[in-house]
Parts: structure tokens; C-alpha cells; sequence
């Protein structure tokens, strides 16, 4: 997998794309030259200048440290939900592939019923429904949210993994010697699903990053003085005219890191797919 990788431009400038984003998210307190809620009343929506490497927005803000701090914001959540959403899924995937009976059909009426609906409503009415007291409580309530609504699609993943491996040799054999049945979950199904799972964990990254967008572009996700480049994107829109780099630099930021993380799926998934390996 690693040689293909190596051999893929795809890969390599997804990978760069996201390495550079998560290290000036790491960084930002060294790489901003301003704190992300800093706010210059006599530098209002001013261009690239001394101090200010991208300009200011409508409230003085330093764009480039809104940009840096929001990929934080972004990245923080995309990997937290990721691994919170993944226990999850992987737990309740396992157990109903492997016990079967009432474990399988309860889950696959669970999962049909989330799938009836568009994930992004469902966190919408979570959020709703949660309503945070607090700038900081809108973090909690979007990693809740955002991991409750992207559950079943890995849980599904690792049912239909679990189905194919437990009626392998290797695992019968282990049954058929004693073997816990934890022990053969841990020694033999979860290392041989591991490729589906990264590939999928991957492309699911890209997705929380984009609906913590939405959440926050339309007002109720991450809140204020916290950045993040949903909201940023939607208080742009009325400068859009006479201020466009506003709307610009955040939404170019949001795409390219969303693509970065599908394309980099995309390139792990091929290198995986043995009609490729040929």
C-alpha cells in the first residue's frame, strides 16, 4: 500500500495539503502574529498590509489569524468526531456481525431509520435540541451532534466486514479450539478490516469538516469569538462586493482542505484494491 501511495502525485499533494493546515493549526499561536480575537477599530476591512498579511475584516480582525485558528477549529472536530463516531460505530458493527440474531436486526432498523433523514437536519435538530449556553458549550454540542448523526455508515461498514470474515476458516478454526470470542474480534476480525476502516475514516473527515461548516454557517454551530470558517464565510456575504477576499481566502481554505481529505480516501482506497495491485 505504502509504494503505491509513494508513487501517487494524488496522494502526495492531499497529504501536503493537510500536513500544512494541521501545522499551522498547531502553530497558530507563533504563525498568527495576532490573537484570533484581537480586533484594530482603525484597520476595518483593510487589504494585505504591515501586521496584517491578508488584511482585516468588517470588525478589524486579522484574517490570517482567523484562517490559522479556524483550522483548528476544523481539524479538532473532523478527528475528535472521527474517533468518538468510530468507537461507536466499530463497537456496535462488531457486535452485530458477529452475535447476529436481535443485535443485527435491532441495529439495521436503527441505521435505516437515521439514513430516512439528510444527516446535516438531523444535526440540525440535535443542535436544536441540545441548545448550548455557551460559546465554548457549542464545541461539546457540535462533537455530539456531528457523531451521533455520522455513526451508521461505519457501524454498516464494520457489520458487512464482520458478516464476511466470521465465516472464514481462520475464524472457525479459532471457535472451533475455544477462543474467546473477544479475542478472536481483536487478533482476527478488526486487523483484517482495517484497510475499509482508514479508508472510510478518511472520506468521513472531510464530511464532518464540511457539515461543522454548515452548522456554523448557518449560525448554530461553533459561536462567537471562536473562528471558524463556516461562519466566517457567512458573515463575508455582505461584503461580498466591496470586500470579496473576505468570502474568499475561508471558502478556499474549506475546500481545499475537504478535498484534500476525499482525495487522499480515494488514493488509500486504490492502493488497497487488489485489480489495481496489478
Amino acid at each position: 500500500m505504502l509504494d503505491r501511495l509513494r508513487k501517487s502525485p494524488v496522494a502526495w499533494l492531499s497529504a501536503l495539503v493537510i500536513v500544512s493546515m494541521a501545522a499551522g493549526a498547531l502553530f497558530a499561536p507563533w504563525l498568527a502574529g495576532h490573537p484570533y480575537d484581537a480586533v484594530s477599530r482603525d484597520h476595518v476591512l483593510a487589504g494585505p498590509m504591515p501586521g496584517h498579511l491578508l488584511g482585516t475584516d468588517h470588525q478589524g480582525q486579522d484574517l490570517w489569524a482567523r484562517l490559522l485558528y479556524g483550522a483548528r477549529v476544523s481539524l479538532s472536530i473532523g478527528i475528535i468526531v472521527e474517533v468518538i463516531m468510530a468507537c461507536i460505530g466499530i463497537t456496535l458493527g462488531l457486535l452485530a456481525g458477529y452475535r447476529g440474531g436481535w443485535w443485527d436486526i435491532g441495529l439495521m432498523r436503527i441505521t435505516d431509520a437515521m439514513f430516512a433523514f439528510p444527516d446535516i437536519l438531523f444535526a440540525i435538530m440535535l443542535v436544536g435540541i441540545l441548545r448550548p449556553a455557551s460559546a465554548f458549550a457549542s464545541f461539546l454540542t457540535v462533537f455530539v451532534a456531528l457523531a451521533l448523526v455520522n455513526w451508521p455508515g461505519m457501524a454498516r461498514l464494520v457489520r458487512g466486514q464482520t458478516l464476511a470474515l466470521r465465516e472464514k476458516e481462520y475464524v472457525e478454526a479459532a471457535r472451533a479450539v475455544g477462543v474467546p470470542s473477544g479475542r478472536i474480534i481483536l487478533r482476527h476480525l478488526l486487523p483484517n478490516m482495517a484497510s475499509p476502516i482508514l479508508v472510510a475514516a478518511t472520506v468521513d473527515i472531510a464530511n464532518v469538516v464540511l457539515a461543522e461548516a454548515t452548522l456554523s454557517f448557518l449560525g448554530i454551530g461553533i459561536q462567537p469569538p471562536y473562528p471558524s470558517w463556516g461562519r466566517m464565510i457567512a458573515d463575508a456575504l455582505p461584503y461580498l462586493r466591496s470586500a470579496p477576499a473576505l468570502l474568499f481566502y475561508p471558502s478556499a481554505a474549506l475546500a481545499a482542505l475537504v478535498l484534500a481529505f476525499n482525495f487522499l480516501g480515494d488514493a488509500v482506497r486504490d492502493s488497497l484494491d487488489p485489480r489495481l495491485r496489478s
